[in-house]
């Protein structure tokens, strides 16, 4: 199989869909790579590097979209990218369809095999493909509070950690799982009042057992998601529901009656955001302020750190690219259920459930597409 690997071109992304690493494998399987120029240049590797490792160094996306099998990506592809997308072709990338109507549009109408790490499975449950760049995020984002916090960027002027003497900022994590367990490890590294909110006891249990009294465990309800995150300096998002929206826990309401200067990070916004206040933004320009609380609602801050991210990702990625470009798009799906449940768009069908709820598209499961 062809695989074709463009440079990224979303605000601020240095991250890139295969390392040198990756592309000796896939060309040690029999398989031949193209590369964009100056695709890893953001992760310090170099055409050269590319070339050693067997790929050829093509001049542009074009070609890429033209020639490849499959492309393989780290964000969902750009309106420039997706015109460029054939019927058939296979690309293989983060997606977050549910909260991007234009782009679920694009991709139907392109008749692509698309199938999106983030709804990925695994036979021990998880998500194995979004939890590294969610464990990144989520370390990520009590960084990134911390800084907000600052008065000079919008924040009330506070030490996450405080000093002897002086009270820590009060850090309330919604949603305990993969984000919140790692911004969890850094928040109470920094000396933080750190309270995680969830609802489902097992996650509760599990925080427990893991952080002990360094940590306090909430479960989640509207009462206690309202004083929790009143009484907040820094509200961490870090929902998730596989595939759709997520959920608007923090409403307009709450916002509006948080501290002047407390802070936002909205690690969930690559699914629409928990927060009603969330939008977008990027690197180049993170922060807005609502009602005097400072949103940072980046949605790729993996991005941010792309050597890091990238070589976390392709550990995951890798062989599930050799398993396509070994079998085939189909035989492949047909094969692993786990990565079947990655499938979100067939052939200018939607099929994911949640997609197709959450934007009104007509529904057809995955078995009856695959004729399992």
């Amino acid at each position: 199989m062809l695989i074709g690997v463009p440079k990224e071109i979303k605000n601020h992304e240095y991250r890139v869909g295969l390392t040198p690493t990756s592309v000796r494998e896939c060309v040690q399987n029999g398989h031949q790579v193209i590369v964009e120029t100056n695709a890893g240049v953001g992760i310090g590797r170099t055409d050269e590097e590319y070339v050693t490792a067997g790929a050829q160094i093509v001049k542009s996306a074009a070609e890429v979209f033209e020639r490849a099998d499959m492309v393989v990506k780290v964000k969902e592809p750009q309106a420039v990218e997706r015109a460029m997308l054939r019927a058939g072709q296979i690309l293989f990338t983060y997606l977050h369809l549910a909260p991007d109507p234009d782009q679920t549009h694009d991709l139907v109408k392109s008749e692509a095999i698309c199938i999106a790490y983030e709804t990925v499975t695994a036979t021990r449950g998880g998500l194995p493909l979004l939890a590294p760049m969610s464990k990144v995020a989520g370390r990520m984002a009590i960084q990134a509070g911390a800084y907000c916090l600052e008065q000079p960027h919008g924040g009330l002027g506070m030490l996450l950690g405080g000093v002897p003497g002086v009270d820590p900022a009060k850090v309330v994590i919604i949603g305990g799982g993969v984000v919140g367990t790692h911004a969890a490890h850094i928040a109470v590294g920094m000396g933080a009042d750190t309270w995680i909110i969830d609802r489902n006891p097992d996650v509760l249990e599990s925080h427990w057992q893991h952080f002990g009294r360094s940590t306090n465990s909430v479960f989640s309800t509207r009462d206690a998601l309202e004083k929790h995150v009143l009484e907040a300096d820094l509200v961490i998002g870090g929902v998730l529901i596989p595939g759709a929206a997520a959920p608007k826990l923090v409403t307009a309401e709450m916002v509006k009656n948080m501290k002047p200067g407390s802070v936002i990070v909205d690690v969930a916004i690559d699914q629409g955001g928990c927060c009603e206040t969330s939008r977008p933004t990027t690197h180049a320009d993170p922060t807005y302020i609502v009602d005097d609380v400072v949103h940072y609602c980046v949605a790729n801050m993996p991005g941010g750190v792309p050597r890091t991210s990238t070589y976390a990702l392709n550990n995951v990625t890798l062989p599930h690219v050799l398993a396509i470009a070994d079998l085939g798009a189909e035989k492949a799906l047909q094969n692993d259920v786990h990565l079947r449940n990655g499938l979100n768009v067939y052939r200018g069908q939607v099929v994911y459930k949640e997609v197709a709820q959450a934007l009104g598209y007509d529904y057809t499961s995955v078995e009856d597409i695959l004729k399992l």
